[in-house]
């Protein structure tokens, strides 16, 4: 497995938690809790940006990785 595919499973896994913690978020009734998933979804979502900004780095170093 090529390091860009790694990253690029590894952004696909970030991803799916997030869709988890939003889901748990909606349907928590303790607003302790509720904002703990909320902040842990906002987390992830810069994470996820900085992942993405690095599967773009290299899909352009390495051309033929691009689309995988």
């Amino acid at each position: 497995m090529t390091v860009a595919s790694q990253v690029k499973q590894t952004m696909a896994s970030l991803k799916g938690t997030q869709s988890t913690l939003q889901s748990m978020a909606e349907i928590e009734q303790n607003e302790d809790t509720k904002e703990l998933f909320n902040s842990s979804t906002a987390r992830l979502d810069g994470i996820i940006k900085k992942i993405e900004d690095r599967v773009r780095e290299l899909e352009y170093q390495e051309p033929q990785y691009k689309g995988f």
